[in-house]
């Protein structure tokens, strides 16, 4: 709160004319005025402060992620084309395809960052779409055209990046215009096309690109990156959980982070937790269905369905597991085992379908029931 003289200075001021003021108080009010002016009049509220960057709270897959090429593991290929476009080489448009969890996304980012260090030229030169949300063609007509439209400087590097992650959730018609868009503004832009499946991307961008696999990671490499987050993080867990870990991530290493983070609550890690934490399904479960099958008893296998339902077990993971099991059962002639993944095909279209899980497995292992017993 301001003095009552400093106050009345105040009131004074808008009464009479500078001049006035001056001439019948003097300096003696100097200290007085300056120091009323300076503090701004009144007292500002304190603002609130903003909420400080607190990496803890940052997910351990953007935490962790890779910040430049030379931390991308196990796709070398990819890895020396970067090096070499580094080092000022011409980058070609490139085509990024694999399993999930393998690094294409990063990749790419991890290069844009590296080429254009500063994050407002970042923005200027990197426009990064997900095709799965931004699929058809208006898109291509509308934001990546006018962003390729745009001319650039040469003052570090004469092309911009186009990201476009889900490349083949992109329509037909989307992928066919971007055709034209490649060929014309091949000076100034280059293409990333990210996807899962090639097969779904048309081949007349395929072949304007240069296709790079990115290979599912191995079980070492997972390991040395678990353990240098888990180092990084002052977790503890055992080299055995982390292995269970990586098997039930099946080289997505993406997963295996995230399995990561949910662990690091509890002291204590065990494999019987992790397979109910990641809600896999345990091996013995899938061994004691087909146990049941060997079995004539209808009753048997009306038991085992009711108990993985009551246990909340999905289907479809489920059959993934029994098509392994019976795919190394010597017991099965590979007529038979014809036979039961033909099943399987069609309950798994009947489920995307939305049928119901309880009634799809009674068919399924019916099915498979009726091949052990009519050997």
């Amino acid at each position: 709160m301001r003095k009552p003289t400093e106050l009345s200075i105040y009131f004074l001021c808008q009464a009479l004319s500078i001049e006035t003021f001056y001439s019948c108080y003097g300096a003696q009010c100097s200290f007085s005025m300056n120091s009323f002016f300076s503090s701004g009049g009144r007292e500002k509220k304190a603002e609130p402060k903003s909420p400080v960057d607190d990496q803890s709270h940052i997910p351990w897959v953007e935490k962790y992620r890779p910040k430049n090429v030379d931390d991308l593991v196990y796709q070398n290929e990819v890895v020396a084309v970067f090096k070499k476009v580094l080092g000022g080489s011409d980058l070609p448009n490139m085509l990024l395809y694999g399993p999930p969890g393998t690094g294409k996304t990063s990749a790419a980012i991890a290069f844009c960052r590296q080429l254009f260090p500063s994050q407002e030229l970042f923005r200027d030169r990197v426009l990064e779409l997900n095709a799965s949300d931004e699929r058809g063609i208006q898109v291509v007509r509308t934001r990546i055209k006018d962003f390729a439209h745009r001319a650039v400087s040469k003052a570090r590097s004469p092309f911009k990046i186009v990201i476009l992650d889900e490349a083949d959730a992109m329509t037909s018609a989307a992928q066919a215009a971007m055709r034209r868009i490649i060929e014309k503004y091949s000076k100034t832009t280059r293409f990333f096309l990210i996807c899962n499946y090639i097969s779904r991307i048309i081949d007349p961008l395929t072949s304007r690109c240069a296709k790079f696999r990115f290979k599912p990671l191995p079980t070492q490499c997972q390991l040395e990156r678990l353990l240098h987050i888990c180092k990084c993080e002052n977790m503890n867990i055992s080299e055995d959980a982390l292995t269970t870990l990586i098997v039930l991530s099946e080289g997505d290493l993406r997963r295996s982070v995230m399995y990561l983070q949910s662990l690091s609550c509890r002291e204590h890690v065990t494999s019987d937790f992790i397979f109910a934490m990641t809600g896999q399904i345990d091996e013995k479960v899938v061994r004691e269905l087909i146990l049941a099958c060997h079995s004539p008893n209808t009753d048997r296998i009306l038991d085992s369905v009711e108990s993985i339902c009551r246990a909340g077990y999905a289907s479809r993971p489920l059959i993934d597991l029994l098509y392994e099991q019976l795919l190394d059962d010597d017991t099965l002639k590979d007529i038979q085992k014809c036979a039961i993944f033909e099943k399987m095909a069609v309950i798994e279209a009947r489920l995307l379908d939305g049928a119901d899980e309880y009634v799809q497995m009674m068919d399924l292992l019916f099915c498979i029931q009726s091949q052990f017993c009519n050997k």
